[in-house]
C-alpha cells in the first residue's frame, strides 16, 4: 500500500465543557469563590484519527456528537483540553456564516480582509479577486455591507473566498446547505478540481448522498466518541443503525435517547391547556432526534386540560433554522378531534407521516389553540422547541422530496 502523508491528526482529543445550572454559579466558580456547582460535559472524548493529504473526509453523526467541535479545534477555532492536534497545511474552514467576516465592511473588503488574515499580500489578493467575484456571483451587492446580505448571498462570497485562497486543507461544515442548487452544483464541481489538485477536504453534512459520492473516507462519531471509520458506504450503513437504533457511544443500543429539547423555546397563551410534553418517535417507535428521509415518523404532544374549552385545535409545524414555515398541520385540518373539553382531562395527540423534508436541520413547534363563539383564542403555544435532524441520501431541489418514480425511454433517433 502507498504511504501518504498525514494532512491532519488527533490524538485522544477531549474537550469539555462546565454546565452550569445557575449565571451565579458560573460567576462564582470563576471567581473561585464557594462550593463548585457544574457538570461535565464532554463534546469530545479521546477521538483518534488521521486524515491524508489528497482525501476528501466526511464527518457524520447525530446533533450533539461533537463534529463541529471537532472541526473547530482542527482550524484553531477551539482549544481541545486535553490531547494533541497536528495540521500540515494551509487551511481554508466555512464553518458558520459570519465567522472571519466583518459585518460592517462590504464584499470587497472582507475579501481582503479575510486574504490578509491568510497571509497574502495585497497584490497577490488583487490577483485572485476577478476569480473570487466571478464564483461568487453576486453582482454590485459586493460593494454593499455584508449585514445587507441574504443568507444565499453570504456563503456565495464566503465559499468564493474560501476555495480561491489556494488552501490545502478545505473544512466545511453544513454551510453548502445554505445556498441554491445551482450554487451547489458548482461547489460541489470545485471539489471534484480539488481533488484532482490534490487537496485534502473534510465536510460535514447530514446529505449522506453527497457524503456516499464525494468522500473517500467516513469518520462516525456518537456523543462525543469516534464510534467508526471506513468506507462511506460501512459508515453511513452504522450511521442508520445508531439512528434506528439510538446506539450508545461504544457501540451498543442504550435505554434512552437525550432529546434536543429546548429549555428556553418561546411560549405564550391563557393556559386554560397546557403542552406538558413533546417528542418524535421514529418507525420503531424510539424516541428521536433525527429521522431517516423516506422513513414514518410519529409527532406526539401531551396536553392537560384546565378549563371547558369547546372544541380545542392541537398543531405541529416544522420551520427550518432560518425561520420560514415549511409545513404543518392540526386536528381540525386532519378532521381528527372537534369535541369539547373538560379541567382535568389529559390527551396525547399523535401526527404520524412518512419524512420527505430535505436533509438537514428543523425545528418543530406545537399549539393548542380554538375558537370561543367568534374569537380566536391561544391557550398554550410552544415555539421552535425541537430540533430534528433529517439524514437524507438523496436531496432534491426545494423544501421536499415528491419522491417521483423517474424513467427515460428510448424513442428512436434522428435518420
Amino acid at each position: 500500500m502507498e504511504k501518504k502523508d498525514v494532512a491532519i491528526e488527533a490524538r485522544d482529543i477531549v474537550k469539555v465543557y462546565k454546565l452550569y445550572d445557575k449565571l451565579r454559579d458560573r460567576m462564582f466558580d470563576a471567581l473561585g469563590i464557594g462550593k463548585k456547582k457544574y457538570k461535565l460535559y464532554y463534546a469530545l472524548n479521546g477521538v483518534n484519527l488521521k486524515v491524508y493529504q489528497g482525501e476528501t473526509v466526511g464527518i457524520i453523526g447525530t446533533n450533539g456528537s461533537g463534529k463541529s467541535t471537532l472541526l473547530k479545534i482542527m482550524t484553531g477555532v477551539l482549544n481541545q483540553t486535553s490531547g494533541d492536534i497536528t495540521v500540515n497545511g494551509r487551511i481554508s474552514a466555512l464553518l458558520e456564516l459570519g465567522a472571519g467576516f466583518n459585518m460592517e465592511y462590504n464584499g470587497i473588503e472582507n475579501i481582503y480582509l479575510n486574504g490578509t488574515m491568510m497571509g497574502f499580500s495585497e497584490k497577490e489578493i488583487d490577483a485572485k479577486l476577478p476569480e473570487i467575484l466571478d464564483f461568487a456571483d453576486i453582482g454590485d451587492y459586493v460593494y454593499q455591507p455584508v449585514k445587507t446580505y441574504s443568507s444565499g448571498m453570504f456563503v456565495r462570497l464566503a465559499f468564493a473566498v474560501a476555495i480561491n485562497i489556494e488552501p490545502e486543507i478545505l473544512i466545511v461544515d453544513e454551510a453548502l446547505s445554505v445556498g441554491d442548487v445551482f450554487f451547489q452544483a458548482k461547489c460541489y464541481h470545485k471539489f471534484e478540481e480539488f481533488k484532482a489538485m490534490g487537496k485534502t477536504i473534510i465536510f460535514v453534512s447530514h446529505d449522506l448522498g453527497s457524503i456516499s459520492k464525494y468522500c473517500d473516507r467516513v469518520f462516525l462519531l456518537n456523543k462525543g466518541n469516534l464510534l467508526g471509520e471506513g468506507s462511506p458506504k460501512e459508515m453511513i450503513d452504522a450511521y442508520k443503525r445508531v439512528l434506528v437504533g439510538q446506539y450508545g457511544e461504544d457501540g451498543q443500543q442504550t435505554a434512552e435517547t437525550k432529546e434536543s429539547y429546548n429549555e428556553q423555546a418561546q411560549e405564550y397563551g391563557t393556559r386554560q391547556a397546557v403542552i406538558e410534553e413533546c417528542f418524535v418517535t421514529d418507525e420503531n417507535g424510539v424516541r428521536c432526534t433525527a429521522v431517516l428521509k423516506g422513513t414514518e415518523f410519529t409527532i406526539h404532544m401531551k396536553v392537560r386540560i384546565n378549563d371547558h374549552i369547546p372544541a380545542p385545535i392541537f398543531a405541529a409545524s416544522f420551520k427550518d433554522i432560518r425561520g420560514t414555515e415549511i409545513t404543518g398541520t392540526n386536528t381540525m385540518i386532519e378532521k381528527a378531534f372537534l369535541d369539547s373539553v373538560e379541567p382535568g382531562q389529559r390527551k396525547e395527540i399523535t401526527f404520524t407521516q412518512k419524512m420527505s423534508l430535505q436533509g438537514g436541520e428543523y425545528l418543530l413547534s406545537f399549539g393548542v389553540t380554538g375558537y370561543n363563539g367568534n374569537t380566536f383564542e391561544v391557550y398554550h403555544r410552544l415555539y421552535d422547541v425541537i430540533n430534528i435532524t433529517v439524514v437524507s441520501d438523496k436531496n432534491t431541489v426545494g423544501f421536499y422530496d415528491m419522491d417521483s418514480v423517474t424513467v427515460v425511454k428510448d424513442i428512436g433517433t434522428d435518420d
